[in-house]
């Protein structure tokens, strides 16, 4: 059992921390100010070689296990959770799809694109009526000779409005339930397919999020990602990445609470000396401290189980479930530790604080992952459906 990140790791860990710090962190504000992702830094990740982590080389990509993703999420969530949003949907989540269940047409049509930083993906599951509940959604895939023809719309999509293609979930057997489900890869010019709306958010503002439509869509078969009626077992093994990763994006936002209040507690001086030797004070950052060392001890954990090819999903849940949950606390205690310096817009804790809900939303609610954890602990007879 090991508790310390290999030499290989540390130094990753290292370059990751510089880019984030030089490249990434001059361009937030203006992000988040003007709602739009800087697109300039896609051909800057290729160039260092993370936007691949998953890939073979044949493919121009990086083999690399889950640590590695973990340790780049926590470290440019630090910067700024909106942009890493966009960087982990579509080389973390959406794109490995392609890699993990697409046939090797696919991949070295599409994969070599991602690598460079030239294409860019989004994944398309959550609908206007069904967000957790992926086996309810509406939208259809009907058969049309070489083709199928998709009808439908899809919502809080990230990366939604600039995507150069778009993994579609769409039932293919109405009937079927989640046995009916399929993945498409949808080009963002393909007739039928457009951008609906952009939606405005609480937080997470420099990543793009959409609505998606679908109308009389007609993608040919070798558009289809994975299985026939396998879309949503497809899903499901996404999922699992998602959860741990998102638990490393709520680990980098503590971690920027934390450091960010440390600073200004020895900073700020009250009745004579600096306001973090005070109890009420002090104590909270422990207790951030102690937060941030359980939520990476639960998704390093996930995440080498993973990479064992062992069953993941109960630790991916519950490092989601207590990291998210623990950076709310830890952004709500950053603000109230700022006093009113805290609710004002040139502190980066009033992002912090919008930025957190989300992570207890996005990627199945915090009530989704309890049940999910119930059911494997135990209590297999708990249903739900989008499980």
């Amino acid at each position: 059992m090991e508790f310390e990140l290999s030499q290989e790791h540390k130094m990753f860990q290292d370059m990751v921390k510089n880019f984030g710090a030089k490249e990434m962190g001059p361009l937030v504000e203006e992000c988040e100010d003007k709602e739009e992702f800087p697109q300039q830094l896609w051909s800057k990740w290729a160039e260092i070689g993370v936007l691949g982590l998953q890939y073979p080389e044949d493919v121009g990509g990086t083999p690399a296990d889950s640590i590695y993703e973990c340790i780049l999420t926590e470290e440019f969530g630090k910067v700024c959770q909106g942009i890493t949003s966009g960087l982990t949907t579509s080389s973390i989540l959406a794109a490995p799809l392609v890699y993990k269940v697409g046939t090797k047409d696919q991949q070295s049509k599409y994969l070599p694109a991602v690598v460079k930083g030239e294409e860019v993906f989004a994944i398309a599951v959550s609908e206007p009526n069904c967000g957790a509940d992926v086996a309810a959604i509406q939208t259809t895939a009907v058969e049309d000779g070489d083709a199928y023809v998709i009808n439908g719309s899809k919502t809080f999509i990230t990366n939604g409005t600039f995507a150069d293609r778009v993994i579609v979930v769409a039932k293919t057997t109405k009937e079927a339930g989640k046995k009916g489900e399929t993945l498409f890869i949808v080009d963002k010019e393909t007739p039928g397919f457009k951008v609906s709306k952009k939606l405005r958010k609480l937080g997470w503002r420099s990543s793009e999020t959409a609505e998606l439509t679908f109308e009389d869509c007609r993608v040919s078969k070798d558009r289809i990602l994975g299985e026939i009626n396998k879309g949503f077992y497809h899903t499901m093994l996404m999922f699992v990445t998602e959860r741990f990763v998102i638990a490393a994006l709520a680990t980098g936002l503590a971690v920027a609470c934390l450091e960010a209040c440390l600073r200004y507690a020895r900073e700020r001086t009250a009745f004579g000396r600096p306001i973090g030797t005070f109890q009420s004070t002090g104590f909270k950052l422990v207790d951030m401290a102690a937060d941030i060392e359980l939520m990476r001890l639960l998704t390093y954990k996930a995440a080498w189980l993973f990479d064992q090819g062992k069953d993941a999903r109960k630790e991916a849940c519950m490092a989601k479930c207590f990291a998210s949950e623990a950076a709310t606390k830890a952004a709500g205690k950053a603000v109230q530790i700022h006093g009113g310096y805290g609710f004002m817009h040139e502190y980066p804790v009033s992002r912090f604080f919008r930025d957190t809900k989300v992570l207890e939303i996005g990627g199945g609610p915090s009530e989704i992952q309890r049940g999910i954890i119930l059911q494997l602990i135990g209590f297999p007879e708990y249903a739900h459906s989008g499980l």
